[in-house]
């Protein structure tokens, strides 16, 4: 007697079971007999319906034709013919007796009857139907039959794959668009979100069509655990769906032997981005192979376009040239991860494989490690991609330890809408676009990465806890003492400023003195803490900052401002000039020009020794980004008329700055010839060489009876960006009596000591003259 749909389905739920749900292999093992038994049972359902006719089959597409299907998984089935052997009401009948059971048994069914030549067509028209008809596979009747039509759609697919490649990666957007990222969902949906089940079809149809290799390594694990999920939802629910909704975490959880509901869904965000980052990978290569057959004619060599730094572009992505594919430079990831993030471009995955190979930095980090990390956080758009690349080849992790435990942790709070460690990637990309009010916008970065470390199981306090944790990471990347006990209070104290705002009496003064005190009375440190404030806000969705909220934390600044008003922020001391050697000494009383260059670690010192003259500082700055230096840090005195000026550059090229060739330049610049800044002009337009973020500030600071007026200017760092500055006094009749140059995560903090042409504090008309040349030069590129 013929099986019936009630026994089909108390099988497969059987098959599933419950004990033996969490031992190792259970889930590929529990899909395997719940396919077979799906087959047998439509085998013997195909042979009373149909019977021994030829050119005629059953055949599976979806998961039961992947060998994927869950306890209670849809069919999806098609009755194929040739077209000749059974017609008209024949075939009707035979499918009628095919479809009628399962209908009747409340098993969900989606069909059709098509002969072989139909097949073919809808395949040709419809991406959907194409990449179903992939899978097609037999269970019952004519099998050459059924293997003539998925070799025929698969040579097809293959054969189209560059025209219709646009079309299918629209869809696929589209797709996302409408269905969102499985990794921040609460409630997701485990088959057609961004990362889903659905992707991992997506990607078998790209490499079917020859355009692209599968991605190896994680890809098949994290499929397994996405399918394990929804076969417990099944079982738990007793409906064949795919989203998993709130009030069955926990029961899913303990089917799969999990702790809780947020171990469950961790689970499945990590396991979505795995799949999420491959897809995208895997379409950018497949998009590659399309363009190189499009252009082709005849061999060609690749492109590559040098970024510095060893790195280039090559199809969209920033890859090692070979001169650094074996290199143990601990700092290489770091670097190379700055680049291709200020660049917008991913790195390629040969790339990030050989960058997972390099060694670790040492403990505690360096000056230059710290540098690079806050240069890499403050990308901006380019960011999250090259981090998430990182992530998944562990280096991340190798950085930071500690980005395990909030990695994929969902947050519950409807305030929120991502997960932990993507809300601390997007406070991070808030402060770079609220940094600019912030004269340590490197702290405040780090802060931002580290702000809610503390989300852990088990934290009952999380800025407390994650205060804790930022000290222990920060001690391993050897930041100062002060500097790191401010982004451990930042940390801490992330989320008083907008509790304070919102629930105390802002007309008491005893809100406002709780204030100060928190911060140490320091405007720095508060405008740090506010800035924090607002990029967590922003990051966290529209619901954490509305207008309301955003103008009561207005007002409490506007206070605390007012209260601290006077309180002189914290100037850069004057260090001794260095030691004149007694050769330098003596090119400079002959008028010649002394350029000593030393290494240092990830750069050069380059010390200018020379008459000191107006527009010096302008022309050294234009000439050493001429040469494709890059100024991290300069201190500039002048004692007795002459000039010692330290430059600490980088060289994106890996070269040493020439002495010859920079005392030279300089000795033609005094003279009027500007030919040495010709090369200026390239650098200053390239669109790699900076990101765009917040305007420019520029302040007048209290001299403390210096003897000169004290500007310091805040603007993004880029190439050229000194000597346009310089250029601006120098055109204003102002001298540079000393300067304090630093960048801190691409923001620089430049305090300029200015005198007028007779050595004296400049006069308050000239002060707002300055003030306006200096944002004039920052802001026009």
């Amino acid at each position: 007697m013929t099986a019936t749909g009630d026994d089909l389905r108390a099988t497969r739920l059987d098959l599933a079971g419950t004990r033996e749900f969490t031992l190792p292999g259970a889930g590929p093992a529990r899909r395997a007999a719940i396919a077979d038994a799906t087959r047998a049972w439509l085998g013997e359902l195909y042979a009373g319906a149909v019977g021994e006719h030829e050119g005629i089959a059953l055949a599976a597409v979806g998961s039961l034709g992947r060998g994927t299907s869950g306890p209670l998984s849809d069919l999806d089935l098609v009755l194929v013919h040739d077209g000749r052997s059974t017609k008209g009401e024949s075939l009707t009948e035979m499918a009628d007796r095919l479809w009628y059971p399962i209908w009747d048994s409340g098993l969900s069914l989606d069909h059709s009857v098509r002969s072989s030549r139909e097949c073919r067509d809808i395949a040709r028209h419809d991406l959907s139907a194409a990449v179903g008809l992939l899978d097609l596979s037999l269970v019952a009747g004519d099998e050459e039959l059924v293997a003539g039509v998925r070799a025929t759609v698969a040579h097809d697919w293959r054969s189209g794959a560059r025209t219709r490649l646009p079309q299918f990666v629209e869809s696929v957007r589209a797709r996302h668009h409408r269905h969102g990222e499985l990794s921040q969902q609460v409630e997701p949906d485990l088959k057609e979100a961004l990362g889903g089940l659905r992707d991992v079809t997506v990607l078998d149809a790209l490499t079917r069509a020859w355009l692209t290799d599968r991605p190896h390594g994680s890809v098949g694990p994290a499929l397994e655990r996405l399918l394990d999920v929804r076969d417990a939802l099944h079982v738990v629910t007793g409906r064949g769906r795919d989203r998993l909704l709130r009030e069955e975490h926990d029961a899913v959880a303990a089917l799969l032997g999990l702790a809780d509901r947020d171990e469950l869904l961790t689970t499945v965000s990590t396991s979505a981005r795995t799949i999420a980052w491959a897809l995208e990978a895997t379409m950018r290569r497949a998009g590659q192979s399309q363009r190189a057959r499009t252009l082709r004619v005849g061999p060609r060599r690749p492109t590559m376009t040098p970024l510095g730094h060893g790195l280039f572009v090559h199809d969209g992505e920033a890859v090692l040239g070979s001169t650094r594919l074996a290199s143990a430079d601990p700092t290489l990831p770091l670097r190379a991860a700055v680049v291709a993030a200020r660049a917008g471009l991913p790195l390629s995955p040969q790339t990030l494989t050989n960058l997972a190979a390099c060694p670790d930095p040492s403990r505690p980090w360096s000056q230059q490690h710290r540098d690079l990390l806050t240069d890499l956080l403050a990308a901006g758009r380019g960011l999250p991609s090259v981090w998430e690349g990182l992530d998944q080849v562990g280096v991340v992790e190798r950085w930071l330890p500690e980005w395990a435990a909030v990695r994929g942790r969902p947050q519950h709070h409807p305030i929120h809408r991502h997960t932990v460690e993507r809300h601390l990637l997007e406070t991070v990309s808030q402060a770079t676009v609220v940094g600019r009010d912030v004269a340590r916008a490197d702290l405040l970065h780090l802060a931002a990465l580290l702000h809610d470390i503390g989300k852990i199981a088990g934290a009952r306090d999380h800025s407390r806890t994650g205060g804790d944790i930022a000290d222990l990471v920060l001690r391993r990347w050897g930041l100062p003492d002060e500097e790191r006990a401010t982004v451990v209070l930042l940390v801490r104290e992330h989320l008083t400023l907008i509790e304070t705002a919102t629930r105390r009496d802002l007309s008491d003064p005893a809100t406002v003195d709780s204030v100060c005190r928190l911060v140490g009375e320091d405007p720095q440190t508060f405008e740090l803490l506010r800035a924090l404030t607002i990029a967590d806000a922003r990051a966290a969705g529209p619901v954490a900052w509305t207008d309301w909220r955003a103008s009561l934390l207005d007002s409490l600044t506007g206070l605390v401002r007012e209260r601290l008003t006077g309180r002189a922020p914290h100037l850069p001391p004057l260090a001794p000039a260095p030691t004149m050697d007694p050769t330098a000494l003596e090119d400079v009383t002959a008028g010649r020009v002394h350029v000593r260059v030393e290494p240092g670690p990830g750069g050069w010192t380059v010390t200018v020794h020379c008459r000191d003259r107006v527009g010096l500082f302008a022309d050294t700055a234009g000439l050493l980004a001429a040469h494709g230096m890059t100024v991290r840090r300069a201190r500039l005195a002048t004692t007795e008329g002459i000039a010692v000026d330290e430059w600490f550059v980088e060289s994106p090229g890996g070269d040493a700055p020439e002495t010859s060739r920079l005392a030279a330049g300089l000795t033609r610049l005094e003279a009027g010839d500007r030919a040495a800044l010709t090369a200026l002009s390239p650098r200053r337009n390239d669109p790699m060489s900076s990101v765009a973020t917040a305007g420019t500030s520029a302040f007048v600071l209290p001299s403390a009876g210096s003897g000169a007026t004290v500007l310091e200017v805040r603007s993004h760092d880029r190439a050229g960006l000194l000597h346009d500055l310089g250029r601006a006094l120098t055109r204003e009749g102002l001298r540079i009596r000393s300067a304090h140059i630093s960048t801190f995560a691409g923001q620089t903090l430049d305090t300029f000591y200015v005198t007028d042409a007779q050595g004296r504090e400049l006069a308050p008309a000239a002060v707002g003259r300055a003030v306006s040349a200096v944002i004039d030069a920052c802001d026009t590129a």
